[in-house]
């Protein structure tokens, strides 16, 4: 298949966001079958074979145009430390969806807060998205108070919307305008 050739690394003061490759399904099988990680994320595999399927979605992303992810990676020493970017684009309304996962090991310790505007200023200069949305389970406390501290505003609570493991949960909506 064929990738973007000229990927963009996108760099903040501790992070780089860089393509996701072949080599990285190890840390991609090792965050989407973890119990922490999944419970709120939407997306499990339970063997490193199944994990294939997470990465023909990163790479139909960039194929199909539809969203772009990056592995999120230590400046200093290259570790995997998770994922994030923007998928569902719609191109006719300039908008597209920012989702993010991390390692339990990195939680608390600033990731999302710092990575996150790479990734929106990314959609708003170079996909020319006029809207950026998040979704965040109620109940995903963590991410619900990182999201706080971030220049979302939150636009309601989309009520028992999606049916997960046989429960009904709800989704709070965050958007970002381009000014």
């Amino acid at each position: 298949m064929d990738r973007i050739i000229s990927f963009p690394e996108l760099v903040t003061e501790r992070y780089l966001l860089r393509q996701i490759r072949p080599d990285d399904q190890q840390h991609i099988f090792n965050g989407l079958s973890h119990p922490e990680v999944f419970s709120y994320y939407g997306v499990q595999f339970s063997t490193f074979e199944a994990t294939a399927e997470q990465m023909q979605w990163y790479e139909d992303l960039e194929e199909k145009r539809t969203g772009i992810w990056w592995a999120i990676c230590d400046r200093t020493d290259g570790s995997f430390l998770g994922a994030g970017g923007l998928n569902s684009r719609d191109e006719t309304h300039r908008k597209a969806e920012i989702g993010f996962w991390l390692l339990p090991e990195h939680w608390g310790k600033g990731v999302m807060q710092e990575v996150m505007p790479v990734i929106w200023n990314y959609g708003f200069d170079h996909l020319d998205l006029h809207r950026i949305e998040g979704f965040v389970e109620s109940e995903n406390i963590r991410c619900l108070k990182a999201m706080s501290k971030l220049p979302f505003q939150h636009e309601g609570t989309m009520r028992d919307c999606e049916l997960k493991n046989g429960k009904w949960i709800s989704l709070e909506i965050y958007a970002l305008v381009r000014q």
